[in-house]
């Protein structure tokens, strides 16, 4: 599957993938704040790729002057997110290399992948997350019309091993199609 909007392509992710994902991945600007650490290696960026970002609508954010991966965005539906969720919604999760920082990509992808979501996929609502701090995500958030719905306090963060503080939004069907 493989989404197209004005500037970028969303497409599956590929071994040959790695170095381009690695280039991004590995600064400490990048994963920190969305729960991740930097990438090490190509070979670090590839074992990812196998085991993280193959997952089903897990998409490359991709140019599409070189189709090139620039970030990743990605639906986890049901029980494949972070939350606890029906197989009615799921959580959209997304990040993107610095260079590309503050040029609307991201809610770009994340309004084509929500609009995939809800028409294609039937899903009804759609949640996302952020940490304490990452004010980038929440202005994709606000961007694509989600709406504040709680905050966990003091999470054990697994692949950071430390504790944080998580805004939880969400955006139901209903006021998507009034968007």
């Amino acid at each position: 599957m493989t989404i197209e909007t004005e500037r970028l392509i969303l497409r599956p992710w590929s071994p040959s993938d790695a170095e381009s994902l690695y280039h991004y991945a590995k600064d400490p600007a990048v994963g920190p704040i969305a729960g991740w650490p930097p990438h090490t290696s190509v070979a670090n960026s590839r074992e990812i790729i196998r085991d993280v970002l193959s997952a089903e609508e897990t998409y490359a954010v991709c140019l599409k002057e070189d189709n090139k991966a620039i970030g990743s965005i990605g639906l986890m539906i049901g029980k494949e997110s972070n939350l606890t969720l029906s197989d009615a919604e799921a959580e959209i999760g997304y990040w993107i290399g610095v260079p590309f920082w503050g040029q609307g990509l991201i809610p770009e992808a994340a309004k084509a992948l929500i609009q995939y979501g809800f028409a294609d996929l039937g899903l009804e609502k759609i949640w996302c997350a952020y940490f304490d701090g990452n004010i980038k995500s929440k202005r994709v958030q606000e961007k694509c019309g989600f709406v504040y719905h709680h905050t966990n306090k003091d999470v054990y963060w697994e692949l950071m091993d430390d504790i944080r503080t998580e805004h939880v939004n969400c955006l139901t069907k209903g006021n998507w199609r009034k968007q």
